[in-house]
C-alpha cells in the first residue's frame, strides 16, 4: 500500500476528534476574506468530490483529463458556513475514508501509468520538470492538499 493512503487513513482518524472540538468556533473566520474551518472543511469535502471522480476515471480512461472547478463558487453554493459542524466533519471523514478504499485498491500498473494527454496543472496539480503525469501523483498531490488545509484550520 502507498504511503499516501496511509497518510490520509491516519489524517483523516487523528483530525476527525479535534475537529469536532472546534464546535461552534468553526464558524469564525480568521480574517476578512479568509475561509472559516467550517468552510475549509466544506472545501475539503468539494475537493473530495472531485478528486474521487479523478481517482475513478483515471482507472477507466488512457488519460488524465478533468474537468476543474470553481472553489470559491463550490463553497459558497455548498452553504458550508451553515451547515451543522458535526454533520460536515462526519461527511468529510466518510468520503475521505473511501477515498482511500479506492487508492488502496488501484492497481499499481495504473497508479504509475505515464499519461501523454493531462491536464493535471489546470486543475492545479503541478508536476516538476520531467515528471510524468500519472494517477499515483495526483493522489499523492490530493492527500498533501488535505495536509495543506488541516494545518491552516490547526495553525501547526
Amino acid at each position: 500500500m502507498a504511503n499516501y493512503v496511509l497518510e490520509l487513513r491516519e489524517a483523516v482518524n487523528n483530525a476527525s476528534p479535534k475537529l469536532l472540538e472546534l464546535g461552534e468556533a468553526s464558524a469564525t473566520r480568521p480574517a476578512a476574506g479568509k475561509w472559516s474551518p467550517r468552510e475549509i472543511i466544506g472545501h475539503l469535502v468539494d475537493s473530495a468530490i472531485n478528486n474521487y471522480a479523478r481517482f475513478v476515471r483515471g482507472q477507466l480512461q488512457d488519460e488524465l483529463v478533468f474537468p476543474g472547478y470553481a472553489q470559491d463558487d463550490w463553497v459558497r453554493i455548498g452553504r458550508y458556513r451553515d451547515a451543522p459542524w458535526e454533520e460536515l466533519v462526519t461527511l468529510w471523514r466518510t468520503i475521505n475514508l473511501q477515498i482511500a478504499r479506492v487508492m488502496e485498491g488501484t492497481p499499481e500498473e495504473i497508479r504509475r501509468r505515464p499519461r501523454e494527454k493531462h491536464s493535471l496543472e489546470a486543475i492545479g496539480v503541478p508536476l516538476s520538470p520531467g515528471e510524468a503525469a500519472t494517477l499515483e501523483h495526483v493522489m499523492s498531490d490530493y492527500v498533501a492538499h488535505l495536509h495543506h488545509h488541516l494545518r491552516q484550520i490547526f495553525r501547526d
